[in-house]
C-alpha cells in the first residue's frame, strides 16, 4: 500500500510538471514565427554591439542607452566587458553614439546596467538612475549628467532589502521612484521553477528615502515600467503574462489597477510617445529562442504601439517586426520627432526615420 501511495504521488507530481512545462511553452510563444513588418529608413547603430537594453530620451533629444547587460539565462556576446551608458544626440543629422565617462570612485568593472530613468530637477539638472546588477545583486545608481563634458558623476548607490531582482524603474521625484521586480527568488534554479509554475509572486515597489513599500503585486514577471504624460497613470509590462497593466497613481504613491491590455507577445520595456501619449512596447515574439539561443535560428524582434490606452478598446498595431535576421531580442523602442530607436537585450540597436 505504501509503494502504491508513493507511485501515485509521484505520478501526480510528474503530471503537474508536464502540464506546467506545456503551459510555459505557450506563455513563451515557443512555436510562434515572426511575420516581418519593415520600416523603410533604418540602419543598425555603429558602436552598439553588446545590447541596448533600455533607452530614455530627454525632451531635448539626448538619448541615454544602457548596454552590456549580463542577465542569468540570457545570451551575452561580451561576458568579460563591463556595462556602459551611451549617449546619442537625435538632433544631429547623422547621430552617433558615444560612451559616457563615469567619475572615479564608482566600481566600473562590475557595472551591469539594466533599466534606466531620467529625472530633471527644478534647476534643470539632469539625473540618471540606473538599475545595476553588480555581482548579480540589485542596486540603483544615481548619477548627475554633465552635458558639456558628456560624463556621469556618480552620486549615490541605493540599496534596500526589498530592492531585489530589480528590472526597471521610473523616477518621478528626487530619489522617488517605482521599481519592478521580475522574480521573487534570486537563485537561478528557483527562478526557473518560479517561471514554470507561474507563481505570480513579483511586484512593483515604491522607493523614497522615507518609505519603501510594495504598491502592486500578482505579476508573473513585472518588467518595464513608465508613466503617462499627465503623470496620473503608471504602465507596467508583465512579460510572461503578455500584457500591460494600467495603474492609477495616488497621492500617497499607492497604485490601483485600472485595466489590463493583452498583447499576445512578451512585453519588455515601455516608453511613451511624447507627442501622442501612445505606449511603445519592445517585445519578444518568441521568448523560448532567448532562453535557448541558436545563432542559426535567433530570437526575433517586435515593436508594438498602443493607442487610446484608457479607452474600452485600445488600438494595437505593429510598428516593426523582424525574425532576427537584422535585430535580435528587442527590449525597448523610443521615439523623438519622427526618429525611432529600437534597443535589444544583448544584440545591436536600430535607428529609423518614419
Amino acid at each position: 500500500m505504501g509503494k502504491l501511495v508513493v507511485l501515485t504521488l509521484l505520478g501526480a507530481v510528474l503530471a503537474l510538471i508536464g502540464e506546467r512545462l506545456v503551459a510555459f511553452r505557450q506563455r513563451t510563444n515557443a512555436s510562434r514565427a515572426v511575420e516581418p513588418v519593415d520600416l523603410p529608413n533604418c540602419h543598425l547603430i555603429e558602436g552598439l554591439e553588446n545590447g541596448s537594453e533600455d533607452i530614455d530620451i530627454l525632451p531635448n533629444g539626448l538619448a541615454f542607452i544602457s548596454s552590456g547587460l549580463k542577465y542569468p539565462g540570457m545570451p551575452n556576446f561580451a561576458p568579460d566587458e563591463p556595462g556602459q551608458i551611451f549617449l546619442m544626440d537625435l538632433n544631429e543629422q547623422n547621430p552617433r553614439v558615444q560612451a559616457l565617462n563615469i567619475s572615479d570612485g564608482f566600481d566600473k568593472a562590475s557595472f551591469n546596467p539594466h533599466g534606466i530613468s531620467t529625472f530633471i530637477d527644478k534647476d534643470h539638472t539632469v539625473y540618471l538612475y540606473v538599475v545595476n546588477h553588480p555581482h548579480m545583486k540589485s542596486t540603483v545608481e544615481k548619477f548627475k549628467f554633465e552635458e558639456q563634458q558628456r560624463s556621469l558623476v556618480h552620486l549615490k548607490t541605493i540599496k534596500h532589502e526589498l530592492l531585489t531582482s530589480v528590472n526597471d524603474i521610473v523616477v518621478l521625484g528626487p530619489e522617488q521612484f517605482y521599481a519592478t521586480r521580475d522574480h521573487y527568488f534570486t537563485n537561478f534554479f528557483l527562478v526557473l521553477l518560479e517561471m514554470i509554475m507561474d507563481l505570480r509572486w513579483t511586484d512593483v515597489l515604491f522607493y523614497s528615502p522615507r518609505e519603501v513599500k510594495v504598491v502592486a503585486k500578482g505579476f508573473s514577471s513585472a518588467n518595464g515600467i513608465t508613466v503617462s504624460l499627465d503623470k496620473k497613470y503608471i504602465y507596467v509590462a508583465d512579460v510572461l503574462a503578455q500584457n500591460v497593466h494600467v495603474l492609477n497613481k495616488h497621492r500617497n504613491w499607492d497604485l490601483t489597477q485600472v485595466k489590463v491590455i493583452q498583447l499576445g507577445t512578451l512585453v519588455d520595456n515601455l516608453t511613451v510617445d511624447p507627442n501622442t501619449g501612445d505606449i511603445l512596447a519592445g517585445c519578444h515574439p518568441n521568448a523560448m529562442k532567448l532562453l535557448i539561443y541558436n545563432s542559426e535560428d535567433p530570437p526575433g524582434s517586435e515593436v508594438l504601439r498602443i493607442q487610446d490606452v484608457l479607452s474600452e478598446k485600445p488600438k494595437i498595431s505593429t510598428t516593426y517586426a523582424n525574425n532576427g535576421s537584422v535585430l535580435q531580442g528587442s527590449s525597448v523602442a523610443s521615439v523623438y520627432h519622427g526618429k525611432l530607436l529600437i534597443g535589444t537585450v544583448f544584440h545591436k540597436a536600430l535607428y529609423c526615420l518614419f
